[in-house]
């Protein structure tokens, strides 16, 4: 059996009117159905329905595995994978698998190079979003990763990682040289108690 109602902006078509009906909110950009509480706009009331989970808390899909509840049964199928080990999505050029739809689209671009997320102010595109923020803040000067040593700023993970191991090794560094310093220094004292004090070894 056909599909008699097209749609007559794409040509698409479905089996019932109302199909059709929500289908053409997708080209007008229409939102019939509003959140109450966040006024956030759908265009399907299931949308609206999946939505309000997020203020009630609700998460009425559970994992029989681990018992982590989902707001949705297809974010309950994707995270299945994680115990099943399943990769159904299949990169078409060179063969690597993957467990979420959402990774092997992202891993494409790798070989069609599209960089979707540009940049507003320089235009440099980037293959992901969290890539485009992090660059943003060469822009904006943002740092909002602070060592707890010394409270210095960096507008990255990465960079802040490699400071405290630069800074470890500093400190290292400093007692070995503060060790060597106690050893001279009291290397020719007479007192011999002294001496045990300056290289701490315990009394025999």
């Amino acid at each position: 059996m056909g599909k008699p109602w097209k749609c007559g902006d794409c040509g698409k078509g479905y089996m019932c009117p109302s199909r059709l009906e929500i289908h053409r909110r997708s080209h007008t950009g229409e939102r019939s159905f509003s959140c109450c509480v966040s006024g956030k706009g759908f265009t399907q009331s299931s949308e609206l329905r999946t939505h309000q989970l997020v203020h009630t808390g609700e998460r009425p899909f559970t994992c029989s595995v681990c018992g982590k509840g989902f707001t949705q049964s297809s974010s309950l199928q994707a995270h299945q994978r994680v115990h099943t080990g399943k990769k159904p999505f299949t990169c078409c050029v060179c063969g690597k698998i993957f467990s979420q739809l959402s990774n092997q689209q992202r891993h494409q671009r790798v070989h069609n190079g599209e960089r979707p997320f540009t940049c507003p102010v320089c235009g440099k595109g980037f293959r992901q979003l969290s890539t485009l923020q992090k660059h943003q803040r060469v822009h904006t000067g943002e740092r909002p990763f602070t060592c707890p040593q010394c409270e210095k700023g960096f507008s990255n993970s990465s960079s802040l990682q490699t400071a405290h191991s630069h800074w470890r090794e500093t400190i290292h560094l400093l007692s070995v040289w503060e060790g060597i310093y106690c050893l001279i220094q009291f290397a020719d004292t007479p007192a011999s108690s002294h001496r045990r004090e300056a290289v701490h070894l315990p009394e025999v």
